[in-house]
């Protein structure tokens, strides 16, 4: 459920935070015990109940606060209160500049997500009309680094919750990148689907046919599963009382076997997801995808493909382990999929520059393609590359993957905006 808080706005910092606290517990008071009786009803499983809201940049900046953590602590009880499982929106947006909201939100980033247990943080720091702004990609890398060392008792985890964007959707379902965006309606209820060991079945099912009738065969899968994310945001919406947003119809892997990206990958006759072709392989995946749900729902929104996140895919876990896929690789498939560089564990002592320019790489493919790119790294305090970090659940657990050794530190320091591409000239 997407919920604004756009008028929770106070100059007290207090006040803010208590008609917060009060309207996430009021909108979102039967979210979950309704999601509880779809799931019985129709047998669908529904993995997550979320809550995102309005970025909480804009919502605390009247109140002239350069600690920005109080925040963070209400997110994180009213969702407790409400029984989700992530909420989502301590975020900011600074693809073309700084606020001193922004600032305070952007520097609270490290201790707010150290003090909490389900608060998710987002930053957008690029977009395709306004180009990069490299001085919050620099804070961005610190923030990491210093998120992953408050949090270092628990494998880095705080890093686990931090997305870094480019061309941010305002309606995505998925953490840890959800907010609300200025453009919604007052609430909204949007779902995010998955099913990537569905597709790989329907794909095991024709072994050896040519790439369009694969293309045609995950096509008409996607369409099955969108009808049943459509069918379960229609049904909450209507006993929630809320207007049914958008189904985004990315396939989001889970770190249990058969549920897996890249194994979908190799059953179109790869041998390991990473060898060459995977790149061609991925892009046929997304496209297919994005086709099937379109025919299949005229709300379709949010991002819509496929993910690749390491830890919570078993496959690529598989990989990074044997070095089948490295981080280069991963970047060129950010070209052709969903997001981005995605829950991928680093070395501890990495500095905060080649984390900074890691972000801005992916942010130039995501404003030169007109497209979403993000960034969830988490440099692992204390270990090394090919040391493994639990994180337990559906984030599951990662290979330190190696980095480049060469430094980006006269480059990252630089400062300033990179411009907007000429493409950004559309209108």
């Amino acid at each position: 459920m997407g919920i604004s808080l756009l008028d929770c706005a106070d100059s007290s910092t207090e006040r803010c935070c208590e008609r917060i606290y009060d309207k996430i517990t009021t909108r979102a008071e039967r979210l979950v015990g309704v999601g509880e009786e779809i799931e019985r009803e129709y047998g669908i499983p529904i993995v997550n109940k979320r809550i995102s809201v309005t970025p909480i940049a804009l919502v605390g900046a009247g109140c002239r606060t350069n600690d920005f953590t109080p925040f963070a602590r209400t997110l994180d009880r009213a969702g407790k209160a409400v029984g989700v499982n992530f909420i989502g929106g301590f975020s900011a947006l600074v693809h073309k500049g700084m606020t001193q909201a922004d600032r305070a939100l952007v520097a609270a980033i490290p201790e707010a997500l150290a003090q909490t247990d389900i608060v998710c943080s987002s930053v957008n720091v690029a977009s395709t009309k306004a180009g990069i702004n490299m001085e919050a990609v620099a804070d961005m890398g610190k923030a990491i680094i210093r998120t992953a060392l408050l949090t270092a008792s628990r494998g880095s985890l705080g890093c686990a919750k931090l997305v870094v964007f480019a061309n941010a959707v305002e309606d995505n379902p998925f953490m840890a990148g959800a907010f609300h965006g200025v453009g919604e309606a007052e609430s909204a209820i949007n779902v995010g689907v998955s099913g990537p060991g569905v597709v790989q079945a329907a794909i095991r099912g024709v072994p050896g046919a040519p790439f369009d009738v694969l293309a045609e065969t995950i096509k008409k899968t996607a369409f099955k599963i969108t009808r049943m994310g459509q069918l379960v945001a229609k049904e909450a919406s209507e006993r929630l009382g809320v207007p049914f947003g958008i189904v985004d119809l990315s396939l989001a892997p889970t770190p249990a076997v058969g549920d897996s990206v890249a194994a979908t990958l190799e059953e179109m006759g790869l041998s390991v997801c990473g060898t060459h072709g995977t790149t061609a392989a991925l892009a046929l995946l997304n496209d297919a995808v994005k086709k099937g749900g379109v025919m299949a729902s005229g709300s379709v929104g949010g991002l819509s493909g496929a993910f690749i996140p390491v830890s919570e895919d078993e496959g690529m876990i598989s990989a990074a382990e044997s070095g089948a896929i490295t981080l280069d690789k991963l970047e060129a498939m950010t070209c052709v999929c969903s997001v981005g560089l995605d829950m991928i564990a680093v070395p501890g002592d990495t500095p905060w520059q080649t984390i900074a320019a890691i972000i801005a790489d992916e942010a130039a493919i995501g404003i030169i393609n007109n497209k979403t790119t993000a960034v969830r790294l988490i440099p692992a305090h204390g270990k090394k590359v090919g040391d493994r970090v639990d994180f337990g659940g559906l984030l599951g657990s990662a290979p330190v993957m190696p980095v480049h050794s060469g430094s980006a530190e006269r480059f990252v320091e630089r400062g300033g905006r990179i411009p907007a591409p000429i493409q950004s000239l559309r209108n």
